[in-house]
């Protein structure tokens, strides 16, 4: 069964909420915890990007000002070079490109 648009923003900004929440972690002091954050914000990274390469075009073509394309190429990257991925690129998509996309799919109506 196929998911419709409003269920893939939805997983998008489900997904951008665990990252922002599990950024935090990252410098918790503890190694283990640091550790799982990394690989739930990779994970939560890899369904944004999965979830954006199902949206329609009347979704993506509505918010230019998203990188569509470096989103779903990041995804590929944490999929398929998953023992070259830069921790601190992985942070620095976390907090400083989340918070964008997520203000445009509200600004859609959605949620």
């Amino acid at each position: 069964m196929s998911r419709s648009p409003d269920q893939r923003i939805s997983d998008i900004l489900d997904a951008v909420d665990r990252c922002q929440r599990y950024v935090e972690a990252l410098d918790d002091g503890d190694a283990t915890l640091a550790e799982m954050a990394e690989d739930a914000i990779e994970r939560n990274l890899q369904i944004i990007g999965e979830a954006a390469n199902h949206l329609p075009p009347e979704v993506t073509e509505a918010h230019p000002e998203i990188a569509w394309p470096e989103i779903r190429g990041f995804r590929n990257v944490l999929v398929h070079q998953c023992f070259g991925v830069d921790t601190h690129v992985v942070r620095d998509v976390v907090e400083t490109y989340l918070s964008g996309l997520a203000v445009a799919l509200r600004s859609s109506g959605t949620r």
